[in-house]
């Protein structure tokens, strides 16, 4: 990623300053447990629901949108290979009120292994075998990304393994050294308290053996690492030179561990997705390409100590500006919507400046800044860098 706010944009420097604080500050940290708060709030006289597979969607991104595990939707619709879905097909979203409950196998049941192959992620790879992505991590010591590589072997635990660590998992005794014990409360949520203990989602979810929506319960005794993962959070404090506030940190780190932790479509998915919602909503598909490569190279596990959030790299306060613009409420850490962020920013930079190395200036720097002070020599590195990857995918 290259832009230090990115995608900030001028979009929001026309709000008062002590407004734009607040949703630079605040919102990332209300959207990174959008999975958990969904889930904890659904509601069981809810029916099953079925979904429509659209352009670009994974089992994951499916999963993350309706707040319940990939595993869930794969079982409850009888899929043989989560990683592969269509266009068009109908799957069936299930609601706390049909769990499908893997049978009791016993605690010796062995894992499997699965040779990794080009577009396999580690959240496709959870779905297909019902399992988490946080048991594929901890069964083969995948570092903070979940990084896999072509021909690598994975060992997946199975539902009964998955289970069997869980239960084994007692938390009657005192929390270990580097811990402090939490209580959960009415409103709590994994990443409000990551950000509040200043560790990070994938840190508590370990920590508690929690499932893989992160759900917590009132009264839960939860364990939170403190010191201990102080020294290796995701995401840093500064970034081109400058220094993040702990809060806006925080909630970057929340959000990079939910992405690692629920997998994302493959790069070249991504880049599906924003060709079809760039020329759906009238903007050169070739900008909107170049400017998200050039932001994060299609990778939506990206997120910058500013907490510009995926693929478009946007800020919670962009977001809720391009929200506006579309009317309805946009996830970042949703892929589909990340992108329909973006390129909605892009869309109105190119409707409001003069040409369209402004509009590309504005994406980086803020609109407002480049009519201000002009285009500052970073900025106009970067024009000229999208410009030239616009020509590459013409």
């Amino acid at each position: 990623m290259t832009s230090p706010t990115s995608a900030t944009v001028t979009a929001r420097a026309d709000l008062p300053a002590r407004t734009r604080a607040r949703l630079a500050s605040g919102a990332g940290v209300s959207i990174a447990l959008a999975v958990a708060s969904v889930a904890a709030s659904a509601t069981a006289a809810r029916a099953d629901e079925p979904y429509v597979v659209r352009q670009g969607d994974t089992v994951s991104q499916i999963a993350l949108r309706s707040g319940v595990s990939a595993g869930a939707i794969a079982r409850a619709s009888a899929l043989s290979d989560a990683s592969r879905i269509r266009i068009g097909q109908v799957l069936t979203i299930p609601t706390t009120s049909s769990p499908t409950v893997a049978p009791v196998a016993p605690v010796a049941a062995v894992a499997t292994s699965h040779t990794v192959v080009a577009g396999d992620t580690v959240g496709d790879l959870a779905a297909r075998y019902s399992t988490t992505v946080a048991a594929i991590v901890a069964a083969n010591g995948l570092d903070a990304r979940a990084f896999i590589r072509i021909g690598q072997v994975l060992t997946i635990p199975t539902p009964a393994t998955a289970t069997a660590t869980a239960t084994a998992t007692d938390r009657t005794t005192p929390p270990p050294a580097g811990t402090t014990t939490h209580t959960v409360v009415a409103g709590d949520t994994v990443g409000d308290l990551a950000a509040r203990y200043s560790t990070t989602v994938a840190a508590i979810v370990a920590a508690n053996g929690l499932d893989a929506r992160a759900f917590i319960r009132i009264g839960q005794a939860l364990t939170i690492p403190t010191t201990a993962v102080t020294t290796a959070t995701l995401v840093g404090n500064t970034f081109a030179g400058r220094t993040y506030s702990n809060l806006v940190v925080a909630a970057a780190n929340a959000n990079k561990a939910t992405l690692l932790r629920i997998g994302v479509p493959t790069t070249s998915q991504m880049r599906a997705t924003i060709v079809t919602t760039a020329t759906s909503m009238g903007v050169d598909p070739a900008l909107a390409l170049a400017v998200a490569y050039q932001e994060s190279g299609f990778n939506h596990t990206a997120v910058s100590a500013a907490n510009a959030i995926g693929t478009m790299q946007v800020i919670p306060s962009s977001g809720e500006w391009a929200s506006q613009m579309v009317g309805r409420p946009l996830n970042l850490l949703d892929p589909h919507d990340n992108v329909v962020a973006g390129v909605a920013i892009l869309r109105s930079l190119v409707r409001t400046s003069p040409d369209l190395a402004t509009a590309i200036a504005g994406y980086y720097q803020g609109a407002a800044s480049v009519q201000r002070n002009g285009m500052y020599a970073d900025t106009r590195r970067y024009v000229a860098s999208v410009q030239t990857l616009m020509s590459r995918f013409r």
